[in-house]
């Protein structure tokens, strides 16, 4: 089979275009979703439901949850693993973390992927969140969270101590699916 220079261009041409537009897919969602039910764990009351809406370079996380400490901050997180089978999570292993990076303030770019604004609940123990992030994507991937676990800690995370923000025992947890 002989082939010419010139083909050989025009073949190399096109495979770097789909390589950038395959690139560029991975990077970007355009309203891909995901969700998850979270139980209780460690003893806990605390309950949730989570979704995930990839919008271009971000995802929006939608969440409601109860059985929460009133009027207190609890850490929140996508962890490694999507095994929610251990009476207190540890299961889940440690933040999902593909870039190897420090813990830190979600959306900053020295945190993992996996951190998340803390989650506030109100007098009843309730909490509507809403937060637009970026640093992970809603699907299989590498940097995907399909088939992560999402866990609730008891306490807040201060975004600085390492590797997991100082927030205590994880007392819900969920599959994204």
């Amino acid at each position: 089979m002989n082939i010419s220079r010139k083909q050989l261009v025009i073949g190399l041409s096109t495979l770097g275009m789909l390589s950038l537009v395959a690139c560029q897919s991975m990077e970007q969602g355009t309203g891909q979703k995901a969700s998850a039910t979270l139980d209780s764990r460690s003893g806990s009351q605390a309950k949730g439901e989570v979704t995930f809406v990839w919008q271009g370079h971000d995802v929006l996380v939608n969440g409601k949850f109860s059985g929460l400490k009133p009027n207190a901050e609890q850490g929140f997180h996508v962890h490694e693993k999507g095994d929610c089978s251990a009476p207190d999570a540890t299961s889940a292993a440690g933040h999902f973390n593909p870039g190897t990076k420090d813990h830190g303030m979600p959306n900053s770019a020295m945190s993992h992927a996996g951190d998340m604004p803390n989650i506030k609940s109100d007098a009843n123990g309730n909490a509507t969140y809403s937060a637009k992030l970026h640093g992970f994507a809603v699907n299989t991937g590498p940097t995907g969270i399909v088939g992560r676990s999402v866990v609730v800690h008891r306490d807040p995370d201060d975004y600085k101590s390492q590797p997991a923000g100082n927030s205590g025992p994880r007392i819900a947890c969920g599959l994204i699916k």
